[in-house]
């Protein structure tokens, strides 16, 4: 039986994929398509509506992502393709990987400053400030956009070059079991 679930909608599934750029690439759609509902759920937000049911679930599926998946995504660059790109010499790229470090710092610091207006909106709750959940938002939609085009434009592809096949299934292996053991730990 196929799913109906639309293809462009991020799932819980863990497939190990066979190439690691796999699993980075669509996380990279998935992030796009989540950066996509905050815009929406802000300009809904802002619209008066407050956190009607529609608001609450998207307000939640945007928590869950980026507390999440997005997190994994960091810890997945830094530890697979990062050491290798800053051992490789190579000035241009070492200072790309040092600015996507940095990006990943700021995001997460904006993300502790978004995520419990988002959570007050996935509970119901009235008491977030549209203002500055507009205004965060905002930027993390920015820094989001602009870092996922560095990595696409520039470290991806080297990335790609350095590695070697076998390097690139184990680095998809590694992430998959790491985020099936999240999914088990999970409580029901």
């Amino acid at each position: 039986m196929r799913s109906t679930r639309p293809s462009s909608t991020p799932t819980n599934e863990v497939p190990t994929l066979p190439d690691g750029f796999d699993v980075l690439d669509v996380c990279h759609r998935h992030t796009l398509f989540a950066l996509g509902k905050l815009a929406a759920l802000v300009a809904r937000l802002k619209g008066g509506r407050g956190p009607d049911p529609v608001a609450r679930a998207l307000a939640g599926e945007i928590v869950q992502f980026f507390s999440t998946t997005a997190r994994e995504h960091h810890e997945d660059e830094e530890r697979h393709l990062f050491p290798s790109l800053l051992s490789a010499g190579d000035p241009e790229i070492a200072q790309a990987v040092m600015r996507l470090k940095q990006d990943h710092h700021w995001l997460h610091i904006d993300w502790l400053e978004l995520s419990p207006q988002l959570q007050a909106v996935a509970n119901g709750q009235t008491g977030y400030d549209i203002a500055a959940l507009a205004e965060g938002a905002q930027v993390f939609i920015a820094l989001s956009h602009d870092h996922i085009a560095l990595e696409e434009s520039c470290v991806y592809p080297q990335a790609r070059v350095r590695l070697r096949a076998g390097e690139r299934r184990e680095m998809g292996r590694e992430m998959a079991a790491r985020r099936r053991a999240r999914l088990t730990a999970q409580p029901s």
